[in-house]
């Protein structure tokens, strides 16, 4: 028998019919005294299965010229590519402590991102890994990448390659703007040639409110991108080029997920731009660094660290509207994906194993391997599963 159960959230209502064979699968018994939880719960997708949920397991450490250094940070790993019968990998490089903004903002390292550079390493197995050298430098003085440039992100389309990441310019104080950039290369070892400007910048719709040096004071706080753009993914996408980013908004809150991050798209026709910001922005509640991937049409999406979405794998069948398929534990941070992957033979397979970093301490920060497993079933120790 089917009866109509009527389910409000926020400030929408809808209508669900829900047979006995649901209600007894989800433990739900009294049709007539249902809690928000049950409603919601009834509520759910009936598709929704275990195929995206996922457990990650220990991170361990890489060997070679990335394994830890002292006084050396190397962080934020791009994603996994193979070329020349190797493996290829891109990431944020710098030297030193970070002393933060309580001393000399023009002198000093503010961030481990800071005073950065983009440098690349080879590897034939994944976990041995040669330090190839600096792929893209800072710019000179003046120029809008002469401070820092991190957090790159790589795709191979039509036999070039495009490094996208992060820039900023001097000084590096707290309501500095950052922007996206792009270099691009014949080769996956250079030489790379930078675009002349960054291709995606912060909305300029907010006010700060007077002179002082604090991000928390605005008079508006314009779009959820309008402090900063982060994190840069390139992505081929029906036949257009996806670019994925993270936004902070001048005057950022907290709110009971966290930081307010939301993540946005920008497409253009060609890789090198010009790329539009979505109208449909932001198309995340939630999120830090951007970790998606193509499956079945659409694109998928893990959702890490802040934000009342956070710890979630989401999928969109159009890139942008997303919908939580799992809720996961323990995902690593700033994951370099393998590209190299299966990305159709299930939805988490791109995730068995890739890069990420760790923080070896309060200044230093080196690159890790992660991995994963698909998680079916839950049985006690000696017990036969289904």
């Amino acid at each position: 028998m089917l009866m109509a159960i009527s389910v409000v959230a926020c400030t929408s209502s809808k209508q669900i019919k829900v047979t006995d064979e649901e209600m007894d699968r989800l433990g739900i018994t009294d049709r007539e005294h249902l809690s928000e939880a049950s409603k919601r719960a009834l509520a759910w997708s009936k598709d929704l299965g275990n195929e995206w949920f996922i457990e990650f397991g220990k991170l361990e450490p890489l060997k070679g010229d990335l394994a830890y250094e002292e006084g050396v940070v190397r962080r934020d790993p791009s994603a996994i590519i193979k070329a020349n019968g190797k493996y290829y990998v891109w990431y944020t490089k710098s030297v030193g402590p970070t002393q933060g903004f309580a001393g000399d903002v023009e002198e000093d390292k503010v961030f481990p991102w800071d005073r950065s550079d983009i440098w690349y390493a080879t590897s034939e197995d994944g976990w041995t890994w040669k330090e190839e050298g600096m792929a893209v430098g800072r710019g000179p003085k003046g120029t809008y990448d002469a401070r820092s440039i991190f957090t790159t992100e790589i795709m191979e389309w039509e036999g070039k390659y495009y490094l996208c990441y992060q820039v900023v310019e001097s000084p590096y104080n707290v309501r500095v703007k950052e922007n996206i950039s792009l270099a691009w290369a014949d080769s996956p070892d250079g030489p790379w040639t930078k675009s002349k400007e960054p291709i995606v910048r912060t909305a300029d719709n907010g006010v700060w409110k007077g002179n002082e040096q604090n991000r928390f004071l605005v008079e508006k706080k314009g779009d959820f991108d309008s402090h900063k753009v982060h994190d840069p993914c390139i992505l081929p996408y029906k036949g257009k080029f996806y670019l994925y980013y993270k936004g902070e908004q001048m005057g950022e809150e907290i709110t009971f997920g966290g930081r307010q991050i939301r993540h946005g798209v920008a497409i253009a026709d060609n890789p090198l731009g010009p790329y539009v910001k979505s109208p449909y922005n932001p198309i995340s509640n939630s999120g830090h660094e951007i970790c998606v991937w193509p499956y079945n049409g659409g694109i998928a999406s893990l959702i890490t660290t802040d934000g009342p979405e956070k710890n979630t794998i989401q999928w969109a069948p159009d890139g942008i509207n997303f919908s939580i398929m799992a809720s996961i534990k323990d995902a690593p941070h700033a994951i370099g994906l393998n590209r190299t992957a299966d990305v159709e033979k299930e939805p988490t397979e791109i995730l068995r194993w890739g890069l990420t970093h760790i923080y070896n301490n309060g200044n230093y920060q080196s690159i890790m391997r992660f991995s994963s497993r698909r998680v079916t079933s839950h049985v006690a120790k000696g017990e036969k599963a289904d």
